[in-house]
């Protein structure tokens, strides 16, 4: 039978992408994590990792093996949890992705009570505007704005989004109002880096809309100040400029159309039988904070 204790060890190898950092965290020295991995491979007799003098990476069979193995110790740990009583009483380190102007607003604030209650919890929140490898990065869950299709992966909905197109009233008194969507091509419009376009529902339906303007960045805080300051109109979400609209410094464009309905706030995570005790009280308690009108909508 494989050695639970090489089963962390590949696990740690795996999201610190880094054996010397594995075994500093472990208390062990690179050799003996070598040693281990290797002897976990000739137990399997298979290759889980590609080794380089830079860097480790997952072979294709590691890859399975390895979203199976956090399977396993997720399970371990909920077992232990159960057995021992812990379930009040969380400890380790929590790591979350999430989107920067989300993780700042809407995150952040609300963090002290969540970690007054649990105060052998470690939390590392990363924040980032693109998609992280939940299972590459060794995150335990990400938070994520998008409508979420097929993956290996497990959402939970935490809150509705609504996008709207909006600008500063000083836009609109020097460049009119769009009377329709094909107008908004007479417009200077905030676009997305990626160049995606923008999915809207209204009157008649969907409405795909390709945004052109003259400003491009990969910094959401960025199109939400360009907005803000007169640059031109954006798609953006209420969680993000609800206060700027309920004081005037912004306003509906085409209020009949808001963006795709599918597009949610969503808690994200490995697929595990077992949900570590952790990951499942941060959800809860993200999903009690926002809940199906959540306090921005309000």
């Amino acid at each position: 039978m494989t050695n639970f204790g090489d089963l962390d060890i590949f696990a740690r190898v795996v999201s610190s992408g880094s054996m010397s950092t594995a075994g500093r965290a472990l208390g062990l020295s690179p050799a003996v994590i070598s040693k281990r991995i290797k002897r976990l491979e000739d137990r399997l007799g298979t290759r889980l990792l590609q080794r380089t003098t830079r860097q480790i990476s997952l072979t294709e069979a590691g890859q399975g093996f390895y979203e199976r193995v956090l399977s396993v110790l997720a399970g371990l740990e909920d077992a232990e949890a159960f057995v021992s009583g812990r379930s009040a009483r969380i400890q380790g380190t929590l790591k979350v992705s999430a989107p920067t102007s989300f993780g700042r607003m809407h995150i952040a604030p609300h963090l002290k009570p969540f970690l007054d209650a649990h105060p052998d919890l470690t939390l590392n929140l990363v924040l980032t505007d693109e998609f992280t490898d939940i299972v590459g990065g060794g995150f335990d869950l990400a938070i994520r704005i998008a409508e979420l299709g097929d993956s290996s992966l497990v959402a939970r909905r935490l809150a509705p989004v609504r996008r709207v197109l909006c600008a500063a009233p000083a836009y609109i008194a020097a460049h009119g109002t769009p009377e329709d969507v094909e107008a908004l091509k007479h417009h200077t419009c905030l676009r997305p880096h990626n160049n995606d376009a923008w999915r809207l529902e209204g009157p008649g339906g969907a409405v795909l809309y390709r945004p052109e303007g003259r400003l491009v960045t990969n910094s959401s805080e960025v199109i939400r100040e360009a907005v803000i300051a007169g640059f031109g109109i954006a798609l953006r979400s209420t969680w993000d400029v609800g206060q700027e609209l309920k004081d005037g410094r912004l306003v509906r464009v085409l209020p009949s159309y808001e963006g795709s309905r599918n597009v949610a706030l969503s808690a994200v995570y490995p697929s595990r039988q077992f949900l570590p005790a952790k990951v499942r009280l941060l959800i809860d308690y993200l999903a009690e904070l926002y809940g199906p009108v959540p306090y921005w909508e309000r």
